[in-house]
């Protein structure tokens, strides 16, 4: 008897941070289908991190910002994604862009939230749970049993020999052997922990000994290069330099990370290192933080105002980031030294 080969479709066209945290979904969907060929439409700036899965066997890039923007293009893509007869259709990313193109797709079988804007489109709806992990909410879009911790899966992608003899090569060349990586960007300047507080933090870690690493996407660079300039040595930045294979290749060889509440928190997963994620106006609650082993993330609460908003802002609502500025630099040290980072 032969068994029928399911084509899946997964529609994904978020940032990267939500991108990394769709891999598990697609891992625990390649278990329960093995028989299956998974295809993730994405968009450009995350292609690289979804050609790296192993789990993962087709891409469609969706430059649904530029070049691919207009209603022509949106159909382009449905009619192209039509030809493919794909037989399931998951959508983590819950745009009403996303729910028309499951819809067209000539899927008998797709999969959204119910949270998501047109979800009355999808086959099934379900449950958005505001108060579980982004992973955990992914997972149960595939019918995954999630009452326990096996929820907790890390995301995985390949790093090819190249990738690893280039990192080698640029860490050698600073002829140190203990280093820690900090993310002091986001697009969000009230997700931002203060640039001081982050030169505080950086002076005591290099008084412990450590070589400090800033990395960052390209919007990131001036910030990075603003806090390199403000040491003589022991501090470099990477920001803007690096593709996600490499970010990741680096941060294995990191002790650990600390991080805004951004993508590169979900970069420490994947290296699988301790990763510390500094919240301002954003709470843990909202289903990003970091849950590989000895990964914390630390915030200043007791404030009427917190949290904002579920991205944050471009500036603080009531011009006071209390946020930020109450979580003094001394409060981080002291919480790593308690969880052994330091």
């Amino acid at each position: 008897m032969e068994i029928l080969k399911e084509k899946i479709l997964v529609i994904q066209t978020a940032f990267l941070g939500d991108a990394i945290l769709t891999l598990p979904m697609i891992q625990k969907l390649k278990e329960k289908l093995p028989i299956s060929s998974i295809t993730v439409l994405c968009i450009p700036s995350t292609k690289e991190l979804f050609e790296k899965s192993p789990i993962i066997d087709d891409l469609i890039v969706y430059d649904k910002r530029n070049k691919q923007k207009s209603v022509l293009s949106l159909f382009a893509l449905i009619y192209r994604i039509r030809k493919r007869n794909y037989t399931r259709v998951y959508s983590p990313h819950k745009s009403s862009r996303s729910a028309i193109i499951a819809f067209f797709s000539k899927a008998v079988l797709t999969y959204g939230f119910n949270s998501s804007s047109m979800y009355y489109l999808y086959k099934y709806k379900i449950k958005y749970e505001n108060s579980d992990h982004e992973v955990k909410r992914n997972l149960k879009l595939i019918g995954l049993e999630t009452s326990d911790l096996n929820w907790k899966i890390l995301p995985r992608i390949e790093i090819d020999y190249r990738t690893e003899l280039k990192i080698s090569s640029d860490l050698s060349s600073l002829n140190f052997n203990k280093f820690v990586a900090i993310a002091p960007g986001s697009v969000w300047m009230t997700k931002i922990y203060p640039q001081e507080y982050f030169i505080k933090l950086i002076r005591y870690l290099i008084s412990d000994g450590y070589f400090v690493i800033l990395i960052g996407g390209k919007d990131d660079q001036n910030r990075c290069f603003e806090i390199e300039n403000r040491f003589n040595e022991s501090v470099k930045s990477f920001a803007g330099f690096l593709t996600i294979s490499e970010s990741i290749c680096l941060l294995k060889r990191c002790s650990f990370l600390i991080s805004n509440d951004s993508a590169p928190t979900h970069l420490g997963m994947i290296a699988d290192i301790p990763t510390v994620t500094i919240y301002c106006s954003t709470v843990y609650s909202f289903g990003f933080y970091p849950y590989n082993e000895r990964s914390f993330f630390i915030s200043f609460d007791d404030l009427k105002c917190k949290p904002c908003g579920i991205h944050g802002h471009q500036k603080c609502p009531i011009d006071s980031f209390d946020c930020g500025f109450k979580l003094l630099p001394g409060i981080i040290i002291s919480k790593l030294k308690e969880n052994n980072i330091l």
